[in-house]
């Protein structure tokens, strides 16, 4: 059976991240002119390019194939370009998978789970001048219309991934973790930064790297697991969608550690963006603000379906707020009633300390976008990083700007993203110790906080991966 990780992106229409006669936004080895020049990529309207040399001369060259090896997810093409797709990773295989469920025999036929992020909802009802509400129940009626049969929310496993980062970060600030887990702690709910962190500078940032699941991946042990057991099918018997804020997500969904031996199947076998949605919409003729809404649906069958709700701390989930309360209080005994955000460099360098009689005891920053990552990156390799805990981000002003997300027609980005930052604050918010069925769950599905049970099924790990090649494998 061929593994599923041996996809590669196939890079369709490169038109939308290069241009014309502009040079390829990945970091690679470009074959030289006779001048000694770096070549120059021309792509044509049919989606077709070539490869422009110094003296003029033009080479046609294949399509472009990166696999998941070679991936950076650095920014360039996979979170920019709306048209880069993973094999297996679209909303055209989503709809293989519901026409095939049509056809299918009695007892063949897969269950079919769509899994949304709150980012993603936030876009659609900006686009639709909704309300989350609303937009949570107009999605509901639409993905059971074309044959899902549970739309879920991805804030309830959000739950799972902000309360295990609370606990790993004190657990390693006490030194419980040993020093192969050193400060600062650093997100990993961001796999475009999970993969640069891994590949290009892996021995300095691994270690630092939380090992917290990123919420996607909690929904997709949720589904694979708890919710097989609830409906007695096998985890293959499942079909997870996940609706993401960012094309990275395909790639997080594909690593091998998402993937079950034993059932043969991924914990989310599909990741179609916030952009795909909308042209999947778009394929069926509808419009989100005239479907009619359904109830909203829960991984129980019993629970009561609850209107939508976020966490503090910002459109990226909010882990640097979250975790600078737990330790503040777990710590310290202290209890931070608002967190108090500095801007250092930009808007997207920010700091947060905690300071007691004069003396600094917590030094938290977030750092969004790839230049803020670059400087946080020097002051580890240099030992002068202060801080204790890093929300990283590789996205500029974060999830909520993922490069899935919609975009604005007419240019007005910084108008669009201020509305999703408003229909996306706009929910109720609750602490995740405190969200329905949380710690039903922990005791009767996890065995208990801190399990070995808990820590398999909710954590993940990372490791340096060494480059391929010089030139990323890229084959043209």
């Amino acid at each position: 059976m061929a593994s599923p990780f041996s996809g590669a992106l196939q890079l369709t229409d490169l038109d939308d991240f290069l241009g014309p006669s502009q040079d390829c936004v990945k970091p690679v080895k470009v074959e030289k002119g006779p001048a000694g020049g770096a070549a120059r990529i021309r792509i044509e309207d049919d989606g077709s390019y070539f490869q422009v040399g110094q003296d003029g001369g033009v080479r046609k060259l294949e399509k472009a194939q990166v696999s998941l090896d070679d991936c950076l997810a650095c920014s360039g093409c996979i979170t920019s370009a709306e048209t880069v797709l993973v094999t297996q990773q679209s909303h055209e295989e989503l709809r293989k998978v519901l026409e095939a469920n049509k056809a299918a025999a009695p007892g063949q036929r897969r269950l079919v789970v769509v899994s949304i992020s709150p980012q993603s909802r936030a876009s659609l009802a900006a686009r639709f001048q909704l309300d989350s509400t609303d937009t949570a129940r107009k999605l509901t009626a639409f993905f059971k219309k074309l044959g899902a049969d549970r739309v879920l929310d991805t804030t309830f496993a959000r739950n799972f991934s902000l309360l295990e980062s609370q606990r790993e970060f004190v657990r390693r600030f006490r030194g419980q973790a040993g020093a192969q887990k050193p400060l600062p702690v650093l997100s990993s709910a961001c796999p475009g930064w999970i993969c640069y962190a891994e590949k290009v500078h892996g021995s300095v940032l691994v270690p630092h790297l939380s090992t917290a699941r990123s919420p996607q991946q909690v929904m997709g042990v949720l589904v694979k697991d708890f919710l097989a057991q609830q409906q007695r099918v096998s985890p293959g018997g499942i079909y997870h969608v996940a609706v993401m804020p960012c094309y990275d997500k395909k790639l997080e969904a594909a690593r091998p550690d998402f993937f079950s031996e034993e059932h043969q199947t991924r914990e989310v076998d599909c990741v179609v963006t916030t952009g795909e949605v909308f042209r999947l919409l778009e394929e069926e003729g509808v419009s989100l603000s005239e479907v009619e809404p359904a109830p909203l649906d829960t991984l129980s069958s019993g629970a009561h379906a609850q209107e939508p709700t976020g966490h503090r701390g910002g459109g990226s989930g909010g882990y640097l707020e979250h975790v600078f309360r737990h330790a503040a209080r777990e710590l310290f005994g202290i209890h931070v009633d608002e967190v108090t955000y500095r801007p250092l460099r930009n808007k997207d360098f920010q700091e947060v300390t905690l300071e007691q009689g004069g003396q600094v005891l917590l030094r938290f920053a977030a750092a969004y976008g790839f230049r803020n990552i670059q400087n946080l990156v020097q002051k580890l390799r240099r030992g002068r990083c202060p801080y204790h805990y890093v929300e990283v981000m590789a996205c500029p002003a974060g999830c909520l700007n993922g490069g899935g997300q919609l975009k604005a027609p007419d240019g007005r980005g910084k108008e669009l993203l201020q509305r999703v930052e408003g229909l996306y604050g706009a929910v109720s918010t609750e602490a995740p110790e405190d969200a329905a069925g949380v710690r039903e769950l922990y005791e009767d599905w996890l065995q208990g906080e801190g399990s070995e049970r808990a820590g398999r099924l909710l954590h993940t790990a990372y490791r340096a991966v060494p480059a391929a090649s010089p030139g990323l494998s890229l084959r043209w």
